[in-house]
């Protein structure tokens, strides 16, 4: 999960804002959104992440997004010492409060997704007039040099 470079170079750069792509990430979203709810197994997270829609999370993407979020001190991950291994993901306190912040926008984006559509719609319709003014322009004054 790590943006670009060093981890140790973005890091000495910028702390905070990496800190929030992990937390903001693809899958960092939904993992803490879904371990604010009770701790998981890996596979439960897997399938739980991945019922979210599109292509499912991979086992290495998952193990990554897990580590970093582990690291950074928001999961928590407790592996017991039995046969088979038995290893449970939680959220640290820390990690609880970064899920109610996330939880709460992903809810504020569920509930003005149709304004964004209309503010996107107008902005393609007034970039499309804009290129069509545009291009008449362009041939008009094409139209000018070769008559001159």
């Amino acid at each position: 999960m790590r943006v670009s470079g060093n981890a140790g170079d973005s890091e000495a750069m910028c702390p905070y804002r990496l800190v929030l792509e992990h937390v903001t990430s693809r899958w960092g979203v939904l993992v803490l959104i879904e371990l604010l709810d009770r701790p998981y197994r890996f596979s439960e997270l897997r399938r739980a992440v991945s019922g979210y829609g599109g292509r499912g999370v991979s086992e290495k993407m998952l193990t990554q997004t897990l580590q970093t979020l582990e690291r950074d001190g928001l999961v928590h991950r407790d592996a017991k010492p039995v046969i088979p291994p038995r290893v449970d993901y939680s959220l640290t306190a820390l990690g609880r409060e970064a899920a109610e912040q996330v939880r709460a926008l992903a809810h504020w984006t569920g509930e003005r997704m149709s304004q964004v559509e209309q503010a996107r719609h107008a902005y393609d319709e007034n970039r499309r007039a804009v290129e069509e003014s545009r291009r008449a322009d362009d041939e008009a004054r094409e139209i000018q040099s070769r008559a001159s």
